[in-house]
């Protein structure tokens, strides 16, 4: 097991505005898994992303990544545990708009100790011949390929994908979705998507469905199918 979730808890506003987002996630993911997690507005999937990826605190409940309790961490081993072990897909691209296609990409590289060959990387993305140019020359599909490049050349263990396709229009979408199930394949990190998009179950290891703050069904896929496949 490489994701250990247990109890996880997690409240916003106080008295009668109070909400409770989580109310006791477990939650345990293989190594290399892909995993989808489907839900409504509110049901506290991107809450749960952000606790994993450590941009949140639990109210109560814990993490382990690989034998490490993120818990323990101090503030300082928690930007070293973001900066080494994850990488962030949005659903907006936050590119650095001065920035050059490859330069976008190489900023997430010196984050990390063991990167990937850049140029390697942008013709797997698909982005080679677009390296030099700014992000206001691209269309959406292509700031959305260039950020997860920056997100993946640190070689992160994870992979968190907040509605990752949510901007884009459909066939854009299952370029992306494409792309990142073969980023999963060829690289082996660990993708935890948020979606509501239900037809994406489809390509996933593992769905895991929440409401209300609670997880309702977490089943494993024995008929998946690739993103190609997909549509809705």
């Amino acid at each position: 097991m490489f994701i250990e979730i247990k109890g996880i808890k997690k409240h916003f506003g106080e008295g009668e505005s109070r909400v409770d987002v989580l109310k006791g996630i477990d939650l345990e993911l293989n190594k290399g898994e892909f995993c989808v997690l489907l839900g409504p507005s509110g049901s506290g999937k991107s809450t749960l992303l952000n606790i994993i990826g450590g941009i949140d605190s639990a109210d109560s409940g814990y993490i382990v990544v690989d034998d490490e309790k993120i818990e323990e961490k101090s503030e300082k081993e928690l930007t070293i545990y973001r900066r080494k072990h994850l990488g962030y897909v949005f659903q907006m691209y936050n590119l650095i708009p001065n920035l050059t296609v490859r330069e976008n990409i190489e900023v997430g590289a010196y984050l990390s100790d063991n990167p990937l060959d850049v140029d390697e990387l942008l013709k797997t993305l698909g982005l080679f011949e677009h390296q030099r140019k700014l992000p206001n020359q691209l269309s959406g599909g292509q700031q959305q390929r260039t950020a997860i490049g920056r997100a993946i050349v640190k070689n992160p263990a994870i992979l968190l994908c907040d509605e990752p396709t949510g901007a884009l229009d459909y066939n854009t979408s299952k370029e992306i979705l494409k792309l990142i199930e073969e980023v999963n394949r060829k690289y082996g990190n660990t993708v935890i998507m948020v979606t509501h998009n239900d037809a994406i179950k489809h390509m996933a290891d593992r769905v895991v469905r929440l409401r209300d703050g609670v997880i309702r069904s977490n089943v494993l896929n024995d008929s998946k199918v690739s993103a190609t496949e997909l549509d809705w």
